[in-house]
């Protein structure tokens, strides 16, 4: 029974049993259909005993093949005559605790010859006759619970997997004497044999996977679904260990499910991709979310012809056409990973051609600077679940770049060609230098429609990244690449084993992404050193301010404490706040994660400080971890900050268990703000602030020239006081143009040295509108990254600086990953245009607006 939710707590609940039975492999095969905007198939899953219900298997190998003959007699007996209906006859949503109950499953149809390649895993579901009972049961029958939300669950069957040709393989004698029993058991035991195969045997598993999938069904089971699970029960078994291990769920997606977004993008085109949303991807497919519950997945997907299929997949996918107007993708991926890392995006996607071969260094050229411990970890077995690694393929581990391709809208082909193509060799090379051997084997990058609502996001295989990290140059779009890439590493290969931890993900790929960023500019040490100071100033000062302005049990990064990481009894367990929307938005895990590793690099040193990364990075990738296991292995390292007091217990006390700004960064933050990146910000802040006042004080003068008198004032008479402490006399209004860019041409900012100067600037209490015209124009602000075009809309509300109101709504229009807040600036003025504004530009985005996005905004507004 589902726990009746406290909606002000708006905790996501797990509640799949993964105690009980773990999937360990999943095969997708879907439709897209954009008029309907609904994503219909089945699924089906592969079942192993839970940890807690694992019993151990008393079968040899002796007698499997006369076991399988007799089997075969059973499943021939159970089959074959059964009238075929329609399946839509059975209910697919039903109240709680109600179960369907459908018929056995008829004759299966479909093609049997499964494939590993690129080729189409044709489907086959038996049809079967159904029934609709409704029944009241008690709770004597185990029930397999997966995570489930917004789906039509239309019907759960087993899945005959003895009836694959050349299955007998995996067959071994089950020693039964219950001969009822022997066909299902047998069914459980090819299971188990095939998810345990050797890595070394992933091809043939993979095709043997796809045969189960596409076998007759052999009995309907019952099921109900319920706000957030579906439950699956065969009458009379009672336990794990009997339940069927291979079901297959036919069921269709709402257009209204919040797993994935119908759209269009950039050019008008219809698309739909997962967003990352809160519940992840339950209502995209039903599946166990706990990041406990690791698992390998198989996808076919058919669509129109007109659109390509992008998904986590080790495989560069190419389509198979199954007939005229529908072409068929497949991707496969053999690492285990929660099924929350599964990501997949229908569009008219163009990819982005090289026109040229970027400069890169060649594998001969590089050296990782690897210490001699290094290459002892890779002598090393490694401590994850069997799987083909690449940390252990010599080739994967001098793989400096790993292939990869861009896909875009049409109409922003030209910019990525431009920029991205040639950042991302440079990242992941950087990347590389950094941590070593990359965890997937290539990469696609996609830029994602505009209603995108963060600048980017990691999933195996691919990154989405937002059309705001292309306009204004190189470093927001370099910036957050590494960002992403970072999380190839940390939040996908290496996860956190409890989701409330989500600085292990979002703080390490933050401080590495400074690191990546400023290698692959080849930079000095002094100019590294001075951008990421310059950057700490910025992250400190955001951190200051959204601790004022949120919850305080929102800023604690182990908000389970010392609970972090327990589960309930059956394995279901909750994501604290994992459902406020608000949350989304919030910065402070990628913060004060971020300043809590940097505070470590500082006192161990930046060389010794990698190097323990790089170790951390081989002996846990593939696993799940929380904070202490980082933290016990940091500091085993370096025993002399124990010495000095450094303790895991100290740092949960001042970094991770408490709200607010840690004790230690409160005494570093000024000293940032004598960087020598940061005190040319401030020279330039110093002449703004001076001109400001020198216009302020000749506008008053101005006035007391011409009272009493009308007179339209024209622009030229505006800067004569102003040009006679400064240059000769404007002729022109472009002189006025040419004033301003000379007197500040000879300070070029860096994008991170604007967006300082403008939130400096933002302190101010009035800047007058010819100074906000000069700031544009000097800096040629329109132009810039959105980073700083964000700060210049903040500007421009706050100082209701009518001429630049176009950049504040075109700001809301093509950049909502970060636009929200500038909703609730336009209303907090209470100025009539500005909430006009604001309204206008919601009407036009609310229907295409990330569902969470949309209703912090309309909170903001009504």
């Amino acid at each position: 029974m589902e726990p009746q939710l406290d909606p002000m707590k708006d905790d996501l609940p797990l509640m799949a049993n993964t105690s009980h039975m773990l999937v360990k492999h999943y095969v997708l095969d879907l439709d897209v259909d954009f008029k309907s905007q609904v994503i219909e198939g089945f699924i089906v899953l592969f079942l192993e005993t839970g940890s807690r219900y694992r019993r151990a298997s008393s079968t040899g190998e002796e007698g499997c093949q006369s076991q399988f003959d007799e089997t075969c007699k059973i499943r021939a007996s159970e089959q074959g005559h059964v009238p075929v209906s329609n399946e839509s006859a059975c209910s697919s949503k039903m109240e709680y605790n109600d179960f369907a109950v459908c018929g056995k499953g008829g004759k299966d149809t479909s093609d049997k010859n499964g494939n590993h390649s690129n080729e189409e895993q044709a489907s086959g579901i038996s049809s079967s006759k159904n029934c609709c009972d409704i029944e009241n049961h008690g709770n004597e029958d185990f029930l397999l619970v997966l995570d489930c939300c917004d789906l039509s669950v239309l019907k759960v069957e087993e899945v005959d997997v003895a009836a694959v040709s050349g299955i007998e393989k995996f067959t071994r004698s089950a020693k039964l004497t219950d001969v009822s029993k022997e066909l299902a058991n047998l069914r459980n035991q090819i299971v188990h044999e095939l998810v345990t195969l050797p890595s070394d045997r992933w091809k043939e598993q993979l095709y043997y996977y796809t045969c189960c999938s596409q076998a007759p069904g052999c009995g309907a089971l019952l099921f109900a679904t319920g706000t957030w699970s579906l439950e699956i029960r065969k009458s009379g078994i009672q336990t794990p260990a009997d339940f069927p291990h291979a079901i297959r769920i036919r069921y269709k997606t709402k257009p209204e499910g919040r797993s994935v977004t119908w759209t269009t993008d950039q050019s008008g085109r219809p698309c739909v991709c997962t967003m990352g949303s809160p519940i992840n991807n339950r209502a995209l497919f039903p599946c166990q979310e706990p990041p406990i519950a690791l698992s390998t997945w198989q996808a076919s997907v058919r669509t129109a012809a007109s659109f390509v299929v992008l998904m986590s997949g080790e495989n560069s996918a190419e389509p198979v056409q199954l007939q005229e107007g529908i072409m068929s993708w497949y991707y496969y991926v053999t690492m285990p990973m929660p099924a929350s890392t599964f990501t997949i995006a229908v569009g008219c996607w163009q990819e982005v051609k090289q026109s040229f071969t970027p400069a890169v260094q060649t594998n001969n050229e590089f050296s990782l600077p690897c210490s001699q411990a290094d290459f002892r970890w890779h002598e090393e077995s490694c401590r994850h679940v069997e799987y083909p690694c690449r940390f252990q393929n010599p080739a994967a581990r001098l793989q400096r770049v790993i292939p990869y391709r861009v896909f875009a809208p049409w109409c922003l082909m030209k910019c990525c060609e431009e920029h991205l193509l040639q950042l991302i060799p440079q990242c992941l090379s950087a990347a590389y230098t950094t941590l070593g051997t990359h965890p997937f084997s290539r990469l696609d990058v996609l830029i994602v429609p505009s209603n995108f609502s963060s600048l980017g996001m990691a999933s195996p295989h691919i990154i989405f990244l937002s059309q705001s990290v292309l306009p204004g140059g190189r470093q927001l779009c370099g910036t957050r690449l590494c960002h992403e890439i970072a999380h190839a590493w940390f939040g996908l290969a290496i996860g956190a084993r409890d989701w409330t931890e989500e600085w292990i993900s979002e703080g390490f790929a933050t401080f590495l992404e400074d690191v990546f960023w400023a290698r692959a500019q080849q930079l000095s040490h002094d100019e590294e050193k001075a951008q990421q100071e310059l950057k700490a100033l910025l992250r400190w000062r955001r951190l200051r301010d959204e601790v004022q302005n949120s919850e305080e049990e929102l800023q604690v990064l182990r908000p389970n404490k010392e609970s972090t990481g327990e589960v309930s009894e059956s394995g279901a367990s909750i994501v604290k706040h994992g459902l406020k929307a608000e949350k989304i938005f919030m910065q402070v895990h990628y913060l004060k994660g971020y300043f809590l590793l940097r505070s470590l690099a500082r006192r161990i040193g930046g060389a010794s400080y990698l190097a323990s990364l790089r170790k951390f990075v081989y002996k846990f990738h593939g696993q799940l971890v929380l904070s202490q296991d980082f933290l016990s292995m940091l500091l085993e390292d370096v025993p002399e900050q124990k010495e000095s007091g450094l303790t895991v217990e100290s740092i949960f006390t001042n970094w991770l268990d408490t709200s607010g700004i840690p004790k230690p960064l409160l005494e570093e933050g000024e000293t940032w703000k004598e960087s020598r990146l940061v005190q040319q910000v401030s020279g330039e802040v110093t002449k703004w602030i001076r001109t400001n006042q020198r216009i302020r004080k000749s506008g008053k003068k101005k006035r007391r020239q011409n009272e009493g008198t009308f007179q339209k004032t024209h622009l030229k008479k505006v800067w004569i006081p102003i040009i006679s402490l400064n240059a000769d006399t404007f002729k022109t209004s472009q002189d006025c143009d040419t004033f301003w860019t000379d007197s500040f041409l000879t300070m070029k900012l860096l994008p991170d040295q604007l967006v300082l100067l403008l939130e400096y600037l933002l302190e101010e209490k009035t800047l007058c509108p010819r100074t906000l015209q000069g700031l544009e124009k000097t800096y040629q602000l329109r132009d810039q990254d959105a980073e700083v075009r964000h700060r210049w809309c903040e500007l421009v509300v706050k100082h209701k600086y009518v001429p630049a109101y176009g950049d504040v709504e075109k700001f809301l229009r093509e950049d909502q990953a970060m636009g929200v807040y500038l909703y609730g600036e336009l209303m907090v003025n209470e100025d009539a245009k500005q909430q006009e504004l604001a309204y206008k530009c919601f009407a036009a985005a609310r229907e295409q607006m990330d569902a969470s996005s949309a209703k912090v905004v309309a909170e903001m507004l009504f």
